[in-house]
């Protein structure tokens, strides 16, 4: 009932702002290229599925595979940069330096570099962009620790990788995922966007200039569309799998 109550005001809200969408561009007569109607653009979902699907496991595949390395590269960093102050002062400015760089400027260097038969520069564009959001929330987390915690650890005589792993990152949890929870979507994004400057024609991005650049207005907008799913899955995957690690630390709690 909970989830339920959370889950309707939202659900009315979108159902409202289609019908309001709807009855603008009908009764208005917006022209398809500024707005198409969302019942045109549902048609050419519907009609468009098969392709959509497509383009969006490879706009996807991309996304996942630059998510997956660039969270393990920010985590991996993060724990080392708290480790040692030296690699710390090294890498938040670089990484500080990463996410200040456009994607617009980004893909078309790396896909000048790499061939246009590859997916390498698409998944590094992406690397790029979910390892920053990781690497600072996860090495703020791991900052959180209390000091009796690790005044604990060492009573214990356990070494600085040991409170590392056994509580600096269980306790950094909350800010990981965080984290991901930006760079999932974002993720997307940047899979998209480096579509758009070359190499394999076969994601959202490239679908999407295609459709637009035929005048096919809301075809452009169904693959947005399929874009838009393809995030909100990313999103919901990270959500699951952080109910999955609050799941553990509650039954602790209690017990303890």
């Amino acid at each position: 009932m909970t989830s339920l109550k959370s889950l309707l005001p939202p659900l009315l809200f979108g159902l409202g702002g289609l019908a309001l969408w709807q009855l603008l561009t009908v009764a208005a007569g917006v022209p398809s290229f500024l707005l198409p109607a969302p019942t045109a653009i549902a048609a050419q979902f519907t009609e468009n599925f098969a392709r959509i699907l497509e383009a969006a496991t490879a706009t996807g595949a991309n996304a996942l595979v630059g998510l997956l390395v660039g969270a393990v590269l920010g985590i991996v960093a993060a724990m080392v940069a708290v480790r040692f102050q030296v690699v710390d002062g090294l890498l938040s400015p670089m990484a500080a330096a990463a996410a200040a760089v456009p994607i617009v400027a980004l893909a078309p260097l790396l896909n000048s570099m790499y061939s246009t038969t590859t997916d390498t520069p698409r998944r590094m564009v992406v690397t790029i962009v979910v390892f920053f959001p990781v690497f600072v929330s996860t090495a703020k987390g791991l900052r959180q620790v209390p000091q009796v915690h690790q005044d604990l650890m060492t009573s214990y005589a356990a070494g600085g990788w040991q409170v590392t792993r056994t509580v600096r990152l269980p306790a950094a949890l909350p800010y990981l995922f965080t984290g991901l929870r930006i760079a999932a979507p974002g993720a997307v994004i940047a899979a998209i966007i480096a579509e758009y400057f070359g190499g394999l024609q076969n994601g959202l991005g490239s679908r999407i200039i295609s459709a637009a650049s035929n005048t096919a207005y809301p075809r452009a907008w169904a693959y947005v569309a399929g874009a838009m799913l393809v995030g909100l899955i990313f999103l919901a995957a990270v959500v699951f799998l952080e109910l999955l690690t609050r799941k553990p630390r509650l039954v602790l709690r209690r017990t303890t």
